[in-house]
């Protein structure tokens, strides 16, 4: 069973269509990044679970990101993707988090920031506040402001695996209420065990034996950071030979890390001459 999947399903009686996706591999290198505490290790797989769903329902080749953002402890958590389900994500804490911090104990008074940037067209974003208990909730009402579409979402994630489900009524002139409201309330039996060690064919067995399903192929979840030395060697560009010069003459070289998957990249000061003579600073290989 690959551990790294998102998995879409339909009903052939209902106009009501469903999203599995489970994460393992990709969630840990996430989290490898950093020391993060236990519930942030929970919030960010949630985050990263709600974030592969979300990049199932767009009908464009272009990016996601989906931000969370408070005065609380937490002050920002974030996982940025695409539409192949490429994704990579971070969070910034300070202080002490209780393994069982609730989601408005980790973020205070906070808010979530969703924004789909389509390869060609206009950039679109949503935001909603963090008023409800967990995340699955607060999507759930994103769901219902931008789109106005009866949607359940079910959000798991322990530190080692992650997992969701995503449940939408499918925009047509028809009244299917009762179809979405009877699928979710079989929907909502699901528990987090079962997601984490069940292939989808035998999860939609489970809840739905007496529905008719089509269970599509499965899309591969992965990790991919867009980190690289050209991208730095851009950003260095932006301070300034000046300041660059500066930097490398007091420390000896310009060492740039990357929040999301630790990498570092290191340039001298024949690098540094190299970038501002617009000639290769090396090769896209980080040091560790």
């Amino acid at each position: 069973m690959n551990k790294d999947t998102l998995h879409r399903y339909l009903f052939d009686n209902a106009d009501v269509r469903g999203e599995i996706v489970q994460l393992q591999d990709s969630y840990q290198a996430i989290l490898s990044a950093h020391d993060y505490p236990v519930a942030l290790q929970v919030i960010l797989g949630e985050l990263f679970a709600a974030t592969s769903l979300l990049s199932a329902t767009i009908k464009f080749s272009g990016d996601i990101s989906v931000q969370l953002q408070g005065d609380g402890p937490v002050s920002v958590a974030v996982i940025n993707g695409n539409n192949q389900q490429a994704l990579r994500g971070v969070a910034r804490w300070t202080g002490e988090l209780a393994d069982t911090a609730s989601l408005n104990e980790l973020f205070g008074k906070g808010y979530m920031v969703i924004t789909l940037t389509p390869d060609e067209g206009e950039r679109y974003q949503g935001i909603v506040s963090l008023e409800h208990a967990n995340l699955a909730a607060c999507l759930e009402e994103y769901f219902n402001q931008s789109e106005q579409l009866p949607t359940q979402i079910q959000l798991f994630a322990d530190g080692k695996h992650a997992a969701g489900m995503l449940l939408q009524v499918l925009p047509t002139d028809k009244d299917n209420n009762d179809d979405f409201d009877h699928l979710s309330a079989l929907t909502a039996t699901i528990k987090q065990e079962e997601l984490f060690t069940l292939p989808a064919a035998d999860i939609l067995h489970r809840l739905y034996h007496q529905e008719e399903v089509r269970l599509f192929d499965p899309v591969d979840v992965m990790f991919k950071c867009t980190c690289s030395r050209t991208r730095t060697a851009a950003a260095i560009r932006t301070i300034g030979q000046a300041e660059a010069e500066t930097i490398v003459a007091e420390d000896g070289k310009i060492e740039m890390g990357c929040e999301y998957c630790s990498s570092t990249y290191t340039f001298d000061a024949i690098d540094v001459a190299a970038i501002f003579a617009d000639s290769p600073a090396g090769q896209d290989t980080p040091t560790q």
